[in-house]
């Protein structure tokens, strides 16, 4: 025993075996932040948020997005207005720190969500994922009520959604202001933040003490490029392990590589062309609804997606259940329509400015000239100008008439999309681009109605103002999303943008 004491005690430490990825992207932030308050892009950050941070309810990536237990273990109404959660023990934030009710209650609070003193556009975004939440109670270590001001069905939903992060209330603090915090989210996420860099990379390492098992990569690299013929260059050599927003056009041609494979197909977001009522030529809502008539969106799908997208029933998706509106379609092709509502407008060919992105969205340039190409062949006058972010879009220094977006369904419910991007709290009135007083009334009717079959009726009547009568936009398709890796990888993906890397989405 006495030789024994004498060996050196060597401590043996296992190395981490465990793959790292880098994933290429077209835009990883639009705002330079990493706050989803700010961030709001379906198509750019939903790709990594969940990964860092978690909203109460989870949605289950690996099924049909369906509300799941997350960090809230379970939940249950208290009545209309009263929701409440019971945490998970022992879930560990990103600092070391064991998650509690405190620290849900603080990222709905004034310093993180509707404070006087966050950055002038914050509380306006709180206040359009959460409209009437009245307080958020603790009522034990692990037991928080969220208590609404008007009765509301989407509670649940609200809970599952963007918007509703949760971040560690002590790092907050010790950052100090919302700036400060906005490129050191610290949550609860399945991997945590190493290194930001706007406009270049997003570096995240495995949390080892995520609640829901070790995650699978030991880091995950998000490098953003622009051009989608580099991603796919850089997966061909093997630069990127993952080619995000594959154009429909090239996947057949990377699967000529044997050792490549393209996933994905339809999510829950719809392109959408925005208008600006106060354009002089898109002041008459019948000129509106002349641009709507001219588009051919089947065209547009059979052109640039390969029939893989969809022309949809409008701003809706079956994924609403019953507040779904059966019958209902985006105004129909019908270019003698179109001309026919455009002499009744008096329209004389002024010109109407149409703001797109640099193929900020699949296929977008291509889908931006042929929407011109069909204007004209209708007798509008529209010109094309191509902006290089989002500020050069909305900027009201020059005439903005038609603009290109997208409209998610967060929730199962429209409150989720018609509401939150047109409704009166939306993107598109405090952008100050279009209104309408019974929209306003509607929405805030939909936003507490309790009877399921009036909400429908209710959203039906929305979906004609902004659709037929006022318009507000026009659905051109359903997105499909198409991710490209090597066939090998043991890895699936989910039925949204996001890049789910969690325990259990690695097969391996």
């Amino acid at each position: 025993m006495a030789g024994a004491a004498l060996l050196p005690r060597v401590a043996l430490a296992q190395s981490d075996t465990r793959p790292s990825v880098t994933v290429a992207v077209q835009k990883i932030s639009n705002t330079g932040v990493l706050e989803p308050l700010r961030e709001q892009s379906s198509n750019a950050s939903e790709r990594w948020v969940a990964s860092i941070l978690e909203t109460p309810i989870a949605r289950n990536q690996r099924g049909k997005l369906e509300r799941v237990p997350g960090i809230a273990a379970s939940w249950k109404r208290i009545s209309d207005r009263v929701v409440e959660l019971e945490l998970r023990p022992g879930v560990k934030l990103h600092n070391g720190d064991e998650l509690t009710a405190e620290d849900m209650a603080f990222s709905f609070g004034a310093e993180h969500m509707f404070g006087a003193g966050l950055p002038a556009d914050i509380p306006p975004i709180a206040k359009r994922h959460w409209p009437s939440l009245s307080s958020v109670d603790v009522v034990s270590k692990y037991v928080v009520r969220f208590v609404n001001a008007t009765p509301d069905v989407t509670m649940e939903g609200r809970l599952s959604a963007g918007g509703s992060e949760i971040v560690s209330k002590r790092a907050w603090l010790e950052h100090g202001d919302w700036q400060a915090n906005s490129r050191r989210p610290v949550g609860t996420g399945p991997y945590k933040l190493r290194e930001f860099k706007p406009d270049n990379s997003l570096v995240l390492d495995a949390h080892d003490e995520y609640w829901g098992g070790r995650p699978p990569l030991k880091s995950v690299r998000f490098l953003e490029v622009p051009e989608a013929s580099s991603r796919i260059a850089g997966l061909q050599s093997g630069e990127f392990d993952f080619a995000c927003d594959i154009p429909p056009d090239q996947i057949s041609q990377i699967e000529k590589n044997a050792r490549l494979v393209v996933q994905g197909g339809l999510v829950l977001n719809h392109r959408i062309l925005a208008f600006d009522k106060n354009h002089p030529p898109l002041s008459n809502p019948l000129v509106r609804q002349a641009m709507a008539h001219a588009i051919d969106g089947q065209a547009i799908v059979d052109a640039l997606w390969a029939g893989r997208a969809r022309v949809p029933a409008g701003l809706q998706w079956e994924f609403y259940g019953e507040m779904f509106v059966p019958g209902w379609t985006v105004p129909k092709y019908d270019p003698a329509l179109a001309q026919d509502l455009l002499k009744q407008a008096g329209y004389k060919g002024d010109e109407i400015i149409y703001r797109a992105r640099n193929d900020y969205y699949t296929a977008e340039n291509a889908t931006a000239q042929i929407l011109v190409e069909m204007w004209k062949q209708a007798g509008l006058n529209v010109r094309l100008e191509i902006k290089e972010n989002w500020g050069q879009v909305l900027d009201k220094a020059g005439p903005r008439g038609v603009r290109d977006w997208s409209n998610s369904a967060v929730f199962d419910d429209p409150v989720s999309s018609i509401v939150n991007q047109h409704g009166p709290n939306g993107a598109q009135q405090t952008n100050g681009e279009w209104t309408n007083a019974e929209m306003n009334e509607l929405s805030r009717a939909l936003e507490s109605g309790q009877d399921m079959a009036q909400r429908r009726a209710v959203f039906a009547r929305m979906l004609a103002i902004c659709e037929r009568e006022d318009p507000a936009y026009v659905v051109l398709h359903q997105n499909a999303v198409f991710t490209a890796c090597k066939r090998a990888t043991p890895w699936q993906a989910p039925p949204s943008f996001f890049m789910d890397f969690s325990p259990g989405a690695w097969r391996a």
